[in-house]
């Protein structure tokens, strides 16, 4: 039997791996296209978080800390409830409570462990949330891992130039929050934040970055012209804006200079707005080209 320990210090560790991650074993998971990616991660079951996935159809693992919480006292499932487990990295299994004892449930696996493939583009935000308060960051964060962003990356910038350890943990519950209540399977990683130095040899390399910039060509527009890639870079700007040498970085590196309409956008809003018409664009460029 293995188990599903305390939820918040292994979660952490999830989170912040690099985008580059060592891969784990697959041999008892049955792997499951892109295309199928929807029908897999809206079951109908109640979903927990759980690193660790039984190896196959039988298997047991015991989910502890803050999911057997939530488990336990705000849905009160009971034994021979049925639920699903995900590990983050597109693993999913349908399963049923065993036992509940004082600390833990017995998960018992009905079926092998799935591998949901990861669907593409891969889209990788850099946003200089770092001095926004009331909610505001948790907010930008939360609708980035429900619309299906593959990163989010804190920009330090002139006019944002911190950001706190312990928002950064905050932040990382509200991503697990949100991947269980949106249903998706891969992780959304929250990166350390980074230096705008650091970010222009990123966008150097990429095919597809796109920055926002006042009275810039409009998104759809720049669209037009634009050809699908397997991941791209999104780059919003702190309240005040990037300073016109930051501006002038970037865009010198590669990136596209656009427009989101004629009125000034907060960083969260502005953040969603391309995230969101940029998410809609990879999908209808995937339905126009199988």
């Amino acid at each position: 039997m293995q188990t599903s320990g305390t939820l918040r210090p292994r979660f952490t560790e999830l989170w912040k791996r690099p985008w580059l991650t060592k891969p784990f074993n697959l041999r008892a998971f049955s792997s499951v296209p892109p295309s199928d990616y929807s029908n897999q991660s809206r079951g109908g079951l109640p979903r927990f978080f759980s690193e660790s996935l039984p190896p196959s159809k039988g298997g047991v693992i015991r989910v502890q800390g803050d999911e057997f919480w939530h488990m336990t006292k705000v849905l009160r499932l009971k034994t021979d409830d049925r639920v699903e487990l995900f590990n983050g990295k597109g693993g999913l299994v349908e399963g049923f409570i065993q036992n509940i004892d004082r600390t833990a449930i017995d998960f018992v696996a009905l079926e092998d462990p799935k591998l949901v493939l990861p669907q593409s583009p891969q889209w990788h935000v850099f946003a200089a949330f770092g001095s926004l308060k009331g909610g505001r960051a948790d907010w930008l964060v939360e609708k980035c891992t429900e619309l299906g962003a593959s990163s989010v990356t804190p920009l330090l910038t002139e006019h944002s130039s911190i950001i706190s350890d312990n928002r950064v943990e905050r932040l990382q519950r509200v991503i697990l929050a949100a991947a269980k209540q949106c249903q998706r399977l891969h992780e959304m990683k929250l990166n350390h934040a980074m230096k705008i130095d650091n970010i222009v040899p990123l966008v150097a390399k990429s095919k597809l970055s796109f920055i926002a910039v006042a009275e810039a060509t409009p998104l759809l527009t720049a669209l037009t012209s634009s050809t699908m890639e397997p991941s791209g870079l999104i780059i919003v700007g702190p309240e005040g804006d990037f300073t016109e040498k930051e501006v002038n970085m970037i865009m010198e590196a590669g990136a596209t200079a656009v427009g989101l309409g004629p009125h000034r956008l907060r960083v969260e809003t502005a953040t969603i707005a391309i995230l969101a018409t940029l998410m809609l664009w990879s999908d209808s460029q995937q339905i126009g080209n199988p």
